[in-house]
């Protein structure tokens, strides 16, 4: 099985297992999985949005090192991440298939969870995955099963397992050249009909992909690649030697395609036809028996507990992804039209740069990105705002350390001390310079699409000369993207939309967004700060910074030490 770039994302299908089960007095059929690496805050939260106290169910916390333990053999380390954020709740049922709605995961979905939680062998359960910031969400997977077995006090097979995170791959890498819906439908009713007719030759499945492919319009060779075909083709052959029964996995199945075409299946249309039917009965019976008393989990999420705007999906609700999803767009659209109405922030164009006129320039030519690039190779996203970046396109980790600088740019620079103090793992922080609405719109801009063109394009441009900060090269690279943009480099010169800033606010600003970076990475620098504010105050005052710097601004030069390289920080001496 290739690996693509989304490859990274859903090796960590895997990566929650169990760490350490804490025993608690609560209802055995219940089990949340909490992330190890979240905060204390962003755990509850994920209590809140289940809406469930550690009283009412078992908890089971995830590390890192348990995806080493089970993934390290197997995947890199940039592969499997530093940090386990996913969470899920599980509770068994007796009937109705597998259930699933996700909330703050951007590729994996609750079709997709479902129908690899039946290829996983799980016939009847309820499931909430979610996160308390934007994650991939492939993460969630393994603690779903695992917390599956537990509850249920069953184990399933591990090569059904295995199988269960394979057909995740398969249907991500069909996800990215025809979209979320085709790729669920194609994979899912070839499934269906392999299981259904036990079909077990090669011939016999090749089949039934080219046939179920060309149903939903899919052209092999132009829509997606004959490798792609050969890996649903191996997938199936492995997946026709379990001894998989169609009636367990018919409800799950027959779910997920009407769920994502909003049609009932041919079996479920004559089963509604045929009222008389022992089926009907069987129904009802099962109806009564599952869970009668009970609320199901699905119905009873805290949506108020999730801040900013969150993409939900159900396999209940066929609707809720595309209306969470447009809200999450119009509120996008909305901070993007707020801009727009305050005349100083615009696209860098050539005009806004050196008062060239460009408005007679065809559509299409190079307009200056917000780092000033005009050759397009920064990141996939230039000219846009950064809420339209793709995070789909990083890894598991990067996704998770840029989703933290999300949750930090609102609080540290839009005011929302919530979203600052859960970044910060700090319940007393909060934002100590107030920006008016504009300018930390354009300044999260600014921030985030120079921490996400890092994560993108990577760090192998990046030449040391000696004189670095940290161990880490992102948060080398990072820290002179923040100077520049905060006019704290040689230049001297911040972003024209930090204009209405002032040098100490700016110094402050720099300060602090290098602190988060530094917890960020796990690292603090091992040099004093260069830009401290009473050395800005003496600058600016025309007086010496200090005996180990003076120079003779006129020459640059003094007679026994030689010239002071401004760049560098060191005297050179001839």
């Amino acid at each position: 099985m290739k690996k693509k770039k989304l490859f990274t994302a859903l090796a960590c299908a895997l990566c929650v297992t169990v760490g350490s089960l804490t025993p608690v007095f609560a209802d055995s059929t219940r089990v949340v999985t909490l992330g190890a690496d979240l905060s204390d805050a962003q755990m509850q939260t994920m209590l809140n949005y289940f809406n469930v106290d550690t009283s009412e169910v078992q908890i089971i916390y995830v590390t890192n090192s348990d995806e080493y333990e089970l993934l390290g053999s197997t995947f890199s380390a940039a592969e499997i991440g530093t940090q386990t954020l996913s969470c899920a709740y599980v509770k068994p049922t007796t009937s109705g298939g597998i259930k699933v709605r996700t909330a703050n995961l951007n590729y994996v979905n609750g079709n997709m969870i479902a129908s690899a939680l039946s290829t996983a062998g799980v016939k009847n359960c309820e499931v909430i995955a979610a996160c308390p910031i934007e994650v991939s969400g492939t993460g969630a997977l393994t603690g779903v099963i695992k917390a599956y077995e537990q509850a249920s006090s069953t184990t399933l097979s591990e090569s059904k397992k295995q199988l269960a995170v394979d057909e995740v791959v398969v249907t991500g890498d069909l996800r990215d050249e025809v979209g979320t819906t085709s790729a669920t439908l194609i994979v899912n009713e070839a499934k269906t009909q392999v299981i259904q007719n036990n079909y077990t030759t090669v011939e016999e499945i090749t089949n039934v992909v080219n046939n179920v492919v060309n149903s939903n319009n899919i052209t092999i060779g132009v829509d997606i690649s004959q490798e792609q075909i050969q890996e649903l083709i191996d997938l199936l052959l492995q997946l026709s030697e379990e001894d998989y029964n169609y009636d367990d996995v018919k409800d799950t199945l027959e779910n997920v395609e009407e769920n994502v075409t909003g049609e009932s299946s041919d079996d479920a249309e004559e089963g509604a036809a045929d009222t008389d039917s022992a089926d009907t009965e069987d129904t009802a019976a099962d109806t009564d028996s599952a869970d009668s008393d009970d609320e199901s989990i699905l119905d009873d999420v805290n949506t108020d507990a999730l801040s900013g705007a969150v993409i939900e999906s159900s396999t209940e609700d066929s609707s809720l992804e595309e209306e969470t999803r447009e809200a999450a767009e119009e509120a996008d659209a909305a901070a993007d039209s707020s801009l727009d109405t305050d005349e100083t922030f615009e696209t860098y164009t050539e005009e806004s740069i050196d008062g060239t006129d460009t408005s007679g320039e065809e559509e299409g030519t190079d307009d200056y990105t917000e780092d000033g690039n005009t050759d397009g190779t920064e990141s996939p996203e230039d000219g846009t705002d950064s809420a339209s970046l793709d995070l789909s396109l990083l890894s598991e980790d990067a996704q998770t350390r840029f989703s933290q600088l999300q949750l930090f740019c609102a609080g540290e620079y839009g005011g929302d001390t919530a979203s600052l103090q859960s970044a910060l793992n700090d319940p007393e922080a909060f934002a100590s310079v107030i920006l008016d609405e504009t300018t930390a719109a354009s300044l999260t801009d600014l921030v985030e699409n120079a921490y996400y063109s890092i994560l993108y394009n990577g760090t192998d441009t990046y030449i040391p000369d000696g004189t670095e900060t940290y161990l880490s090269t992102e948060l080398n690279m990072m820290q002179d993207e923040l100077l520049a943009i905060f006019g704290l480099d040689e230049t001297g010169t911040a972003d024209e939309n930090l204009s209405s800033v002032t040098l100490e606010d700016r110094q402050t600003l720099y300060n602090e967004t290098m602190s988060f970076f530094e917890s960020l990475y796990g690292e603090t620098s091992y040099e004093e700060d260069t830009y401290e504010e009473d050395t800005y105050e003496e600058e600016a005052s025309g007086e010496e910074a200090s005996d180990e710097t003076a120079y003779d601004e006129g020459s640059g030069y003094d007679e026994e030490s030689g010239y002071y390289d401004e760049t560098t920080g060191e005297w050179v001496y001839d």
